[in-house]
């Protein structure tokens, strides 16, 4: 129960979050990402919800994950794999306690997106990254890409998800 209800608030928090900055759009001048050459699509933060995360470990954060509207459409009829054009967005925040909300609860249990970690992309292109599944990534903070470094590291860690075209989130609808 305790598990659940902190789920649920952490899904109100950021999405709550993604509506308040659903204005502020990625900007195709920044330069582009090492290795993959991704750059920051332009709205990106207008596309739809496509699941919510919370990772512990090390990474310790909460997660958007939002598609355009081809990887809604695929998402939606269960359709990989993904076709050419299909991009994700992941959002990433430090997760901070709430005082405010446990106050209202009357007890430590309410937990909203603190400040922002990263943004993260996957596009499809089976031609153009064919070596890695068909799929471009890129990483930026602060509207930078991160090194070069960085973004070997992708594909590696996405193999293990071959069987649904690479990706781990599943849609929650």
């Amino acid at each position: 129960m305790k598990r659940a209800t902190f789920l649920l608030i952490a899904v109100v928090a950021v999405a709550g979050v993604v509506a308040l900055t659903a204005n502020a759009k990625g900007n195709m001048d920044e330069k582009a990402a090492p290795v993959f050459g991704v750059k920051l699509p332009l709205g990106y933060r207008d596309w739809k919800l496509i699941s919510v995360a919370h990772e512990e470990g090390n990474l310790n954060d909460l997660r958007a994950i939002l598609g355009n509207e081809m990887a809604i459409k695929a998402y939606r009829d269960k359709a990989l794999p993904f076709q050419d054009g299909t991009i994700i967005a992941r959002l990433s925040w430090r997760y901070i306690s709430s005082e405010e909300n446990n106050k209202a609860f009357g007890r430590f249990q309410s937990f909203v997106a603190g400040p922002a970690i990263n943004v993260q992309f996957m596009v499809k292109d089976s031609a153009k990254y064919a070596e890695t599944g068909g799929w471009g990534f890129a990483q930026f903070k602060d509207g930078k890409p991160a090194d070069e470094e960085v973004h070997k590291t992708c594909f590696a860690c996405h193999h293990s998800a071959k069987a649904h075209d690479y990706l781990f989130t599943h849609y929650a609808p």
